[in-house]
Parts: C-alpha cells; structure tokens; sequence
C-alpha cells in the first residue's frame, strides 16, 4: 500500500508518498481501505514542527478517514468487512490502509457519501464538541465563529442554525464574504472591522454567548472581550504561527509571546469560562463516538450538509495543503485514496 509521510520540517515540497507492505489488524482492531481522508490546519503545523503532539518524524498525518472495512481482528463484534465506515484514526489517516481499534470506527450510512463523512469527525466533531457538549448552546443564543469560511466555521454555521442560534458573527477575509453570509452568518471583514466592536453592538453591549477561536497569540484576548458575562470561548488552534509555506519562528515566538494569561480571579468575577479543546487528545472515544453518531443522524435529516472546497488526488497533496495555506478554501479539503 502507498502512504504519505513528513520525512522531516519543511514545506510541502519535502512530502513524500512511499509503498510499504500491507497492514494487518490485530485483535480488536479493523482494517480499512480508505476512500477519503481530510486535510486540517494540525497537518500544516505538524510538517512544519510546530506542533506539540505530533508524532517523531517520520510520521503519517491525518486525523480522520472515511472508506470500506477490509477485515477485522479477533474479538471485534458488530462490525464486518464491506461495511462502509468512518475512522477516527489520531494519526497515519494519509494512507491507503489503516488500523484502528473497533472503537474508533462509527458506521457511515449508505446514503451518506465517503466525502462527507471524511468530513465529519474533526470538522463536525470539534464544531459539535465545542458549542453542544461543553458550550450547551440553546435558542436564542449569539456566536463568534472565527475562519468562518474553513472547515470548522462552515461546521459551527450549520450546528447553530440547527440548535437555534440567533446570531452568528464570522470573521474572514473579504473575498469570502459571500460565502460566510450564505452560510447564514453576519460577515465581519477580520482586515477592516473590529470584530469586538461588531459582538457588542450587535447584542446591544452584551457580547456573545461563545466564541471560537483557531486564531490563538493576542486575538484570544479580544475573543475574550466579545463575550458577555456567563461567556464561553473555545481555543482550539494557533494558525497566527502559521503565515506561510514554511516555518517562520517569528510568527511562531509572537504568537507564544502573545498569548494571555487567563486570571481565575477576573475570570470568576465575570463568569466567563475559557475551553482547550483538542478533538485528536480526548481520551474519552465514548464521547467524541455519541458526536459523531449524532452528527450522523443530523446529516440524514438534512440538519447540517458539510460543506466541501476540493478533493485532491493524495499524489497532490502538495499543492492541497498549499491551498489551505493560502486561505483559499472554502468548507473542507480532502485527499483521494480511492
């Protein structure tokens, strides 16, 4: 089987896809001939070394995949080989085949396509994770969705129109702004508006219920202030360290450097909560498989319809991570392996 690897740091010229033998599932394990995995912002950071829970290089990314049981390991129940599956895979998911404990695999229903439920698990997943499980988002309530045009953004527009938000405020840049409203959200140009100023004006001074936010370094903080008393936000990224193709320590300093510390003490008079949220560390796969199981069934009643930008060949996984790297997506990018 072929896969991809990050042989070492570099840009994505340094990607290489190399043949190795088979997989083998082991007791309790299930084999899986992957037809799609997603590709993440995390995937960018890995290659570029600038993510702290990244394997040693060498190493396969991806996160999550979507294809056809090949066979299982002794031991595996309810589960057979032709079934059309979802895979939480942590890392190796840039790969024709991969092994993964049976509980780490969620059937995918037959009217659902593999590009779509590539796109669940950390798109859905985290969106899911973020604003229901931890944030308990009800009618009514108003949110902040930053990189409102991305994979997530595009998740969380979908998540609160089905739960009833009242307001959702996206932040991109201006040639996506078509596509943040006919998500059904109020458009914020991040270069020329102050996204601050917008939450309170829009909630008559109050701020947002939750916000957000993949930006990470100072931008947290004035997340922080979008929010009203009882507010929630929600970091789970850092692409401020990211500009480019290639890694830039700079970026990489300023955002650490950048980066507040929260005081319990302000934090209690206010009653705000801050949540890091890292889908690919939860350690309770119980949960993260009730996200995904209810994310299935909300998809079949036509609740949410994850958005995709692209599909890429994964011999061009290249020129698709340099496609996110420039901001050029819109929903979610996934590679073949079909």
């Amino acid at each position: 089987m072929r896969k991809v690897i990050y042989p070492k740091v570099g840009g994505p010229d340094s990607i290489e896809i190399i043949e190795v033998g088979d997989l083998v599932a082991g007791p309790g394990e299930v084999r899986v001939r992957v037809h799609r995995t997603g590709i993440n912002f995390a995937d960018l950071m890995m290659r570029q070394g600038l993510y702290g829970s990244a394997p040693d290089f060498p190493f396969t990314p991806g996160y999550e995949a979507a294809g056809e049981v090949m066979d299982v390991g002794s031991g595996v129940e309810g589960v057979s080989s032709g079934d059309r599956v979802i895979a939480m895979t942590g890392f190796g998911g840039y790969a024709e085949q991969v092994v993964v404990t049976a509980d780490r695999i969620v059937k995918l229903p037959d009217s659902i396509d593999f590009d779509k439920g590539a796109a669940i698990p950390v798109s859905y997943g985290t969106a899911y994770h973020m604003l229901i499980h931890l944030g308990d988002l009800r009618s009514g309530d108003t949110v902040l969705v930053h990189h409102a045009a991305g994979g997530v953004g595009s998740a969380a527009a979908q998540i609160c129109a089905t739960y009833g938000a009242s307001l959702v405020i996206g932040t991109a840049s201006r040639p996506k702004r078509e596509f943040v409203e006919a998500m059904g959200m109020r458009f914020v140009d991040r270069e020329r508006e102050d996204f601050v100023e917008v939450c309170k004006q829009m909630t008559g001074g109050e701020g947002v219920h939750q916000a957000i936010d993949p930006v990470g370094g100072k931008h947290l903080m004035r997340s922080y202030r979008a929010l009203r008393n009882g507010g929630k936000l929600h970091v789970f990224g850092a692409s401020s360290a990211v500009p480019g193709e290639r890694r830039s320590w700079l970026a990489a300093m300023m955002m650490w450097r950048g980066t507040p510390s929260f005081d319990p003490l302000k934090m209690m008079n206010s009653n705000k909560a801050v949540f890091g949220v890292h889908m690919g560390r939860l350690k309770d796969d119980q949960v993260f498989r009730g996200h995904l199981e209810s994310l299935s069934g909300m998809m079949l009643k036509g609740q949410i319809d994850p958005v995709i930008d692209s599909v890429w060949r994964f011999e061009q996984v290249a020129d698709a991570q340099r496609h996110m790297h420039d901001r050029k997506n819109r929903g979610k990018i996934l590679l073949d392996f079909s």
